[in-house]
């Protein structure tokens, strides 16, 4: 396997933890920036590390193929996809006292000659 396929998908291991950790009401919808390293690795039968059989529930020696299969049963049914802000939780709702300032037209006259 290629050692960038391997790499990223070390990656997508760590992130896939930090956000199983998190409760499933506060959980984010799965990324959808998965998908690209668990396809690449979909079919590889080589045996993945222990420590990411554990991190994804699997037994020893399972294959990353079985660990791409986990990444897509976390994203199956998906229907949003979460900012990069948004994960591994849910961003907290804005403050409805909170208005967003918009743009004033700017004051050009300074540069006017």
């Amino acid at each position: 396997m290629h050692p960038a396929a391997s790499l990223q998908f070390e990656r997508m291991i760590d992130e896939y933890a930090r956000w199983r950790a998190v409760p499933d009401r506060e959980r984010s919808p799965a990324p959808s920036w998965w998908w690209g390293s668990a396809m690449e690795v979909h079919g590889v039968n080589e045996p993945m590390t222990a420590e990411w059989c554990a991190t994804l529930g699997l037994p020893e020696h399972s294959t990353f193929s079985t660990g791409a299969n986990v990444i897509f049963e976390a994203m199956a049914g998906e229907t949003l996809v979460p900012w990069p802000y948004d994960f591994p939780r849910k961003a907290a709702p804005p403050d409805p006292t909170v208005r967003d300032l918009h743009p004033q037209p700017s004051d050009d006259s300074a540069f006017q000659p």
